[in-house]
């Protein structure tokens, strides 16, 4: 038998040196999924002002996040009857595809096309890359090892922006618009890791003979697809809108039919509902869920904070945010590494949610128009403390709470409720923020007119013609509302004293907002407390030929 096919035989015999090999593949991967959730954020509007499409922007993002979600059950599922190693190639592919194309569209309907092809492609490379590492290697490495790809993939969320922004505001770089490398530098990135995991993952060619749940899958579409999009796009179509309720409508009936699809489909359902019987599976399930709502809420709102109220541009706003990276790195390779070593995950969930509860707190009782810099970039830094060390071991507990044969649906599903947690985080907060800051700015507008010093800079000829101030007067005319506040990117360079009651109520609505973020992570922290007080068991070590990974109730 040769080296190559050895390894092969069982994961644990790969040598350190080709577990780092792998690992360096997987994580480029993993970089690639995670970046373009974000990177298109801050180039959007460049990107919609040059295909003509400003109006369709939004379906960009939302493409990305519906495909990525969607397919990401699905992956975790197939790769436990057809094996990793051909699913996760698949979905590089995919991806690579996607991004080819998009870096090569001409309208916004294209684009968002494009868009779903790469969030297909994406929804594989997160939840698989942990799923190979929980192959290849014993948990006591995985922790640790797991630990890094969950700092991986807090890193390139808030690189997302500054990368975005970079190359939307270059006008032409090696003969392209520069916004077509948001998607271009993906194509080298991904033929690295591509090329990696072909030549250096050998895994056990596998195909368990099993049904497909194709029911389970077209109901989870059907349940998933509405719902993301009434989040997506209920803010400008109106929460109690005709097509919001069409979705609502959908979204229910799909999760219906999932329900009563899986419990029919039993042990080959796309996610066995006997899973749940299990009580680190379900809680953890559910505080990725919550978590997820307040990791995304946090990485939405101290940008609009930064960008709204200080007046920092969005490349300037993605920087302050490297403070964010800072902390989840820390969070998440202690965590990782404390597990390695003991065993003992629970108490990390505990500590991670008090942290995210304290940290939402402070922001929402401290952030105004006067406060300094450094304020948000402190409280930033906890709050990745306390995601670090939440996501990894919850990832971790999820995964070794299943038997072997499910270890990817146990992966995946970690991933699938994040990613669940924040869109739904993203759509409501921001719509919170938007519709609070409205009516707050109408009432600091209304008692600022009555102060004599406001009238008089209103008033002044010479504020009145400074063309930096035309847009300012319009705001006036039209009112505070969700439509007048969708184009702020005159806020900063009109006159600073007349748009005081305007960053002052942004300040105050980000605050409310982040009060709520704070009930709701009290909320998982009191949740947390229910997680069995048991050490994470090394499937590897507990029973030979045949493993069972349990975490016992």
């Amino acid at each position: 038998m040769s080296k190559s096919t050895a390894v092969r035989a069982a994961g644990d015999t790969l040598t350190h040196r080709q577990t780092i090999t792998v690992m360096v593949g997987l994580m480029l991967g993993m970089f690639l999924s995670s970046l373009d959730q974000t990177i298109v954020s801050t180039s959007i509007y460049t990107i919609a002002n040059d295909l003509d499409g400003l109006s369709l922007q939004a379906w960009a993002t939302t493409a990305y996040l519906i495909t990525s979600t969607v397919s990401t059950p699905l992956y975790g599922k197939l790769s436990d009857i057809f094996g990793r190693r051909p699913l996760y190639l698949a979905a590089i592919v995919i991806f690579l595809a996607g991004s080819l194309y998009a870096g090569s569209v001409h309208t916004m309907t294209e684009l968002a096309i494009a868009r779903g092809i790469q969030g297909m492609g994406a929804g594989g490379l997160l939840a698989l890359a942990l799923t190979i590492i929980g192959d290849i290697v014993s948990l006591k490495d995985r922790a640790k090892y797991q630990g890094y790809f969950m700092s991986v993939f807090g890193i390139s969320s808030v690189l997302g922006p500054v990368v975005g922004g970079a190359f939307a505001g270059s006008a032409n770089i090696l003969g392209f618009d520069g916004w077509r490398w948001v998607f271009f530098i993906n194509l080298p990135i991904g033929l690295a890791a591509l090329a990696v995991v072909f030549l250096y993952l050998h895994l056990p060619a596998k195909h368990v003979r099993q049904k497909i749940d194709y029911w389970g899958a077209a109901a989870i579409t059907l349940a998933i697809v509405p719902l993301l999009l009434v989040a997506e796009q209920g803010r400008s179509w109106g929460w109690t809108s005709l097509n919001s309720f069409l979705c609502y409508g959908l979204g229910v009936v799909g999760i219906i039919w999932f329900l009563l699809a899986e419990k029919r489909a039993g042990d080959y359902a796309l996610i066995p509902l006997r899973l749940f019987r299990n009580t680190t599976f379900g809680l953890s399930s559910l505080l990725n869920f919550i978590i997820g709502i307040g990791m995304f809420g946090a990485i939405a709102m101290l940008p609009m904070y930064l960008q709204l109220v200080k007046g920092l541009t969005p490349t300037e706003a993605g920087l302050m945010m490297i403070t964010f990276t800072v902390g989840i790195l820390a969070g998440s390779v202690t965590a990782g590494r404390t597990i390695s070593a003991s065993g003992i995950f629970r108490i990390f969930p505990i500590m991670g949610t008090a942290i995210l509860t304290a940290a939402a707190l402070v922001m929402g009782l401290s952030l105004g128009v006067d406060t300094g810099l450094w304020v948000p970039g402190v409280i930033a830094v906890f709050f990745g403390l306390g995601l670090g060390f939440c996501m990894q071991p919850l990832t971790l507990a999820m995964q070794v709470s299943v038997p072997p044969k499910d270890m990817g649906v146990g992966t995946s599903s970690a991933a699938f409720f994040r990613s669940m947690g924040g869109a739904v985080g993203t759509a409501v907060f921001i719509s919170m923020l938007f519709s609070l800051a409205a009516n707050r700015i109408a009432d600091a507008m209304t008692s600022a007119m009555q102060n004599p010093d406001y009238q008089a800079v209103l008033k002044d000829p010479a504020v009145a013609a400074d063309p930096a101030n035309a847009k300012l007067y319009e705001f006036f005319q039209n009112g505070a509302s969700n439509d007048s506040l969708n184009d702020t990117s005159w806020l900063h360079s009109a006159n600073s004293v007349l748009t005081r009651p305007i960053t002052e109520g942004f300040a105050y609505a980000i605050d409310t907002v982040m009060i709520t973020a704070a009930v709701l992570m009290g909320v998982a922290f009191l949740i947390s407390f229910a997680l069995p007080n048991k050490r994470l068991t090394d499937p590897k070590a507990a029973e030979e030929p045949e493993t069972v990974a349990v975490l016992a109730h």
